[in-house]
């Protein structure tokens, strides 16, 4: 019944409530992510609390890995050091369950197929490189330089990721993986080989070179749909990848069309801050429910426009949709399955996570108001 208590809940606009501090938000966000590492036998995090059962998944190598450098830069920020161990801990774990080719596998530590795939271990990279460059510790170095290895070598040579694709997606050929491309980023600055730097350019020029005049990539999504569409959690995770090698690589070009793209996104963002779930290949939206995530994952592409270009719209837009994160996280409940968690849609029976709140919705919940923070303080600064 809890599951429809929440959805009753979500339609009536009852679960909504004003935002608090960013510092108060932020601190229940992070105590959910020990939470959900503490709900599996390992020291990975449970990749979401599903509040139909009542249970957890198991442990998520894929968002583990980019939990860690979130955990990291909470410690930091805050001078809270109990989020650095736990973030240590979940960085050894990573290396523990790191297949012999240097690959990560695909899915939750309780799936049958255990195989490597480009995605996963793309982001596993952001956790090894960040606890390497934290820690100094010669076993993250070792196994990011494994990872990074096995990206590089399993990339064709027009820059695509055509092999190791997810066996849970039924999209097989992955725009997003710019994302993994942003990886491959990070570990660059962590070691300083231009091999990972060249690897991801390589790919972004490969994804630009089937965008639409309008700035639309094609095979954008997890899913294949009969009608093209795109999460918005796999559309920020595209124009992320496309600013970031961008500003590493010195390629302004890729910056301003990471911002055209962006403002897409932004033609279509709600009244109360959210974005509709799905968007489609002329940038409309072809949903009413929110994918959570793609919120904040927006929010923090937005501010980083803003820090890089200047333009004061996409600090606007981000704060909005921070806001409205922020009003959804619930506070209150006496049920630390979820308090301070994010949910995968809102309604929480939308069609991503559905009745689920998965460890990367708070993650990156948590970064995009960390951003929102240093964007602030350098502001004031300067």
């Amino acid at each position: 019944m809890k599951h429809l208590t929440q959805l009753f809940k979500d339609k009536l606009g009852a679960s909504t409530a004003p935002a608090q501090s960013i510092e108060t938000h932020l601190k229940a966000a992070a105590d959910w992510l020990l939470v959900a590492q503490k709900a599996t036998p390992d020291d990975g995090v449970a990749h979401s609390y599903d509040i139909r059962s009542r249970s957890w998944n198991a442990s998520y190598p894929e968002t583990t890995g980019y939990a860690i450098p979130t955990l990291y830069d909470y410690a930091n920020y805050y001078n809270a050091p109990e989020y650095a161990e736990a973030a240590r801990r979940m960085t050894e774990w990573e290396c523990d369950i790191q297949l012999d080719d240097g690959g990560v596998r695909a899915g939750t530590m309780s799936a049958e197929i255990v195989a490597p795939t480009i995605f996963n271990t793309g982001q596993a990279l952001f956790g090894w490189a960040k606890a390497y460059l934290e820690t100094r510790d010669e076993r993250f170095k070792t196994s990011l330089i494994r990872a990074s290895d096995w990206l590089v070598a399993a990339q064709d040579e027009d820059g695509c990721w055509r092999r190791f694709p997810s066996p849970f997606t039924t999209s097989k050929l992955n725009s997003y993986n710019t994302r993994s491309a942003f990886g491959l980023i990070r570990a660059f600055e962590a070691l300083d080989d231009s091999r990972y730097l060249e690897a991801a350019v390589k790919n972004v020029e490969w994804a630009l070179s089937r965008a639409k005049p309008n700035g639309w990539l094609p095979d954008n999504c997890l899913t294949k749909h009969e009608v093209e569409k795109a999460l918005t959690h796999t559309i920020a995770y595209s124009i992320r990848g496309i600013l970031e090698v961008g500003a590493c690589a010195g390629r302004q070009e890729w910056i301003e069309i990471a911002l055209r793209m962006a403002k897409q996104v932004a033609r279509q963002q709600r009244d109360d801050g959210a974005l509709n779930g799905y968007y489609d290949p002329d940038w409309n939206t072809v949903c009413t429910w929110s994918c959570v995530t793609g919120n904040s994952q927006m929010a923090i592409n937005w501010l980083r426009l803003a820090q890089l270009t200047g333009e004061q719209w996409c600090k606007d837009a981000a704060v909005r949709a921070n806001r409205f994160n922020m009003s959804i996280q619930d506070l209150q409940t006496g049920d630390l399955n979820v308090r301070g968690a994010l949910k995968g849609s809102h309604p929480v029976n939308g069609d991503y996570m559905t009745y689920r709140y998965p460890n990367w919705a708070t993650k990156f919940f948590m970064d995009g108001l960390m951003l929102e923070q240093q964007f602030d303080k350098a502001r004031n600064i300067g």
